[in-house]
C-alpha cells in the first residue's frame, strides 16, 4: 500500500476520495472565485483557499483585509489593461501558473490583458490574434524581458560590458527585430522569464550577510535608506529594493506612462508586505499543520524571515513529526504513508551529501571544486527555502552545455574580451539561452547566473526555474539528479517530489 500510495499521479486523486475542481474558473471551497480581474470590487479578505493538482493552497491576508476599488495593486494603471494582480494570482501563489494561463487564453484569446503585445506575445511585432504568437507563455509560462544592451547601473550610468553578445538562434524573431533587437535603435536583449510570487516577502528581503559571498563583493545597499539589500527580488537583480521593482514592473509589464505617485508605491508594498502563501492541505497527507507538522501559510507569517537553517535545526522541520514511529496513530494508511515519505524528504533535503560542481557561484568562490553538500546549501531559509546568503548560481538551466535543449527559446553566443576574466568553468565563450545577472553586470562570470526563488506554493505555480524548463515537480528532482550525478533512488526522487507537494 505504501509504495503503491507515494506513486500515485493526480489522476488517482478520485481513489483517495478527493475531489479538485475540473475547472479553474470555477468558484473552490471558500466560494471565493478563483480569477482577479483588474479593477475587481471585491475587497481582498484575510484568508483564500484553492484547490490544485495536489491538494490545495491558502494565501493569508496579514490585515485582515483590504479594499481594492482604487488601489494600485489591483488596478490597471497603465495602458494594456493589467494591473499587478493580473500576473500573481492567490490561486496561484501569487504568481501565475501555466494552467490559468491557457484557461485565460481559452476564454479571451488576445484580449486578456495577460496576453498584451508588450511582454505576452513572444515579440510585439507579432499577430496578435495568433495562439503562435504566445506560444512561450502558452506553453513554458514565459513573459518576455526585455533588457537594454548595454546595461546600466542603479544610477544610470552606461556599463562597459566584458563579453559581446552574437544572436545564434532567434525563434521569436525579436533580438533580430530592426524595431525590438539588438541592431534596433533602442539596442535590448529579449529573455524570457517566469513571473515571480508576490508573497512572503519578509523572508525573501531579509538580509544575512553583508557581503556576497557569491562574488566576494560588499553587498548592495538601498539607495535611500543605506540599509543593505538582499538582492534577492528579480531573476538577475536589476532592481534592488521592493520600490524600484514595484516602478520597474507599472514602466514595463502594465505599460504606465511616468511613474507611480509615491502613495501608490506605498500601497503596494504594505500590501505585498502582508501577503503569505503555501500549500495548507494535501490530498494524501491531509491538513498540513495535523499531527505534530507546522505546514501551511499560518506558520509563515509568524516566522520571523531571515532564520538560516543549521544541523540542529534543518530546514523543513515543520515536517519532521510525520517520521516512521513518530507521527500520530491514524487510522488511514495511505495519509500515514504519505506524511512518512514527506518527512523523508526533508531529512533528504538537508543531509543527503553530493558532489556540486562546476556551478559558477559555488564552485568559484573558494568552496571547492567539486564540494560535499546537500540541497539545503543553497535552499537554507527557513519558511522559504530561498538562499539566506545574497547572490546568484549558475547551476546550468539556461548555460549550454547543461541547459535543457529549447528550441523554442533564443540562443546567445557571448564572448569575453581580452584582459577580462571568462567565466570560470565555461570560457571564453558561452552559449546561453538567458545570460541572467550578466545582463545587469555586463561581467562574463555571471553569465547564466539566476537568483533562488522561493520553494513556496510550487504545487499551485508550474512550471519551475526562470525559463520553465521544469514542468513538473518530479522533473525538478530529475534535472539536479543529472546536472550533479546524484543518482536518487526512485524512492528518494518520490520522497522529494512529495515534500515540494507540501511546501
Amino acid at each position: 500500500m505504501k509504495k503503491t500510495l507515494i506513486r500515485l499521479t493526480g489522476g488517482a486523486l478520485a481513489v483517495l476520495g478527493v475531489t479538485l475542481a475540473a475547472n479553474g474558473l470555477a468558484t473552490y471551497d471558500n466560494a471565493i472565485p478563483r480569477w482577479w480581474e483588474p479593477g475587481d470590487k471585491r475587497d481582498f479578505p484575510r484568508e483564500q483557499t484553492f484547490a490544485n493538482e495536489y491538494g490545495k493552497l491558502t494565501t493569508l491576508n496579514a490585515a485582515g483585509s483590504t479594499a481594492t476599488v482604487g488601489h494600485p495593486f489591483f488596478t490597471a494603471l497603465g495602458g494594456n489593461g493589467r494591473a499587478c494582480i493580473s500576473c500573481h494570482q492567490p490561486s496561484d501563489g501569487m504568481s501565475l501558473s501555466l494552467k490559468t494561463i491557457n484557461e485565460r487564453w481559452a476564454l479571451l484569446g488576445e484580449r486578456d490583458p495577460i496576453f498584451a503585445p508588450s511582454d505576452g506575445a513572444n515579440c510585439p511585432n507579432l499577430p496578435m490574434k495568433e495562439r503562435a504568437s504566445h506560444s512561450l507563455v502558452l506553453e513554458r509560462g514565459l513573459f518576455r524581458i526585455p533588457r537594454v544592451w548595454p546595461p546600466r547601473d542603479a544610477a544610470g550610468n552606461e556599463v562597459k560590458p566584458e563579453f559581446t553578445i552574437e544572436v545564434v538562434r532567434d525563434p521569436t524573431g525579436c533580438n533580430t527585430s530592426p524595431e525590438y533587437g539588438l541592431a534596433s535603435a533602442a539596442p535590448t536583449i529579449s529573455v524570457y522569464r517566469r513571473p515571480r510570487p508576490v508573497a512572503n516577502l519578509k523572508y525573501i528581503t531579509a538580509v544575512g550577510f553583508s557581503f556576497d559571498p557569491k562574488s566576494g563583493l560588499p553587498l548592495q545597499r538601498d539607495p535611500r535608506t543605506g540599509q543593505y539589500v538582499s538582492e534577492a527580488l528579480m531573476a538577475d537583480t536589476r532592481v534592488l529594493t521592493l520600490t524600484d521593482q514595484a516602478i520597474d514592473a507599472m514602466r514595463t509589464h502594465l505599460q504606465m506612462q511616468g511613474d507611480p505617485t509615491p502613495e501608490q508605491v506605498a500601497q503596494i508594498l504594505a500590501f505585498e508586505s502582508q501577503i503569505s502563501s503555501a500549500q495548507s492541505h494535501d490530498a494524501w497527507g491531509g491538513s498540513l499543520a495535523d499531527a505534530g507538522a507546522r505546514g501551511g501559510p499560518q506558520h509563515i507569517e509568524e516566522g520571523q524571515g531571515g532564520e538560516l537553517q543549521s544541523g540542529a535545526n534543518p530546514i523543513w522541520r515543520e515536517f519532521l513529526a510525520w517520521k516512521a514511529g513518530k507521527a500520530a496513530p491514524s487510522a488511514n494508511l495511505e495519509q500515514q504513508a504519505f506524511r512518512e515519505s514527506v518527512a523523508r524528504g526533508a531529512e533528504l533535503f538537508s543531509k543527503r551529501n553530493f558532489l556540486i560542481k562546476g556551478s559558477a557561484g559555488i564552485n568559484s568562490m573558494g568552496f571547492g571544486d567539486p564540494v560535499l553538500n546537500s540541497c539545503a546549501m543553497c535552499h537554507n531559509m527557513h519558511g522559504s527555502g530561498i538562499d539566506i546568503a545574497p547572490g546568484r548560481i549558475d547551476l546550468g538551466t539556461t548555460n549550454e552545455p547543461h541547459a535543457k535543449p529549447s528550441p523554442e527559446l533564443p540562443l546567445f553566443k557571448l564572448t569575453c574580451g581580452d584582459g577580462y576574466k571568462p567565466h570560470p568553468f565555461l570560457g571564453k565563450v558561452v552559449y546561453t539561452q538567458d545570460p541572467g545577472y550578466a545582463l545587469t553586470t555586463g561581467r562574463c562570470e555571471d553569465i547564466g547566473k539566476i537568483t533562488t526563488q522561493s520553494m513556496r506554493g510550487l504545487a499551485a505555480r508550474a512550471p519551475y526555474f526562470s525559463n520553465g524548463s521544469a514542468a513538473s515537480l518530479r522533473e525538478i528532482v530529475d534535472i539536479y539528479d543529472r546536472r550533479y550525478h546524484i543518482q536518487f533512488t526512485e524512492q528518494e526522487k518520490q520522497d522529494l517530489v512529495n515534500l515540494m507537494k507540501v511546501l
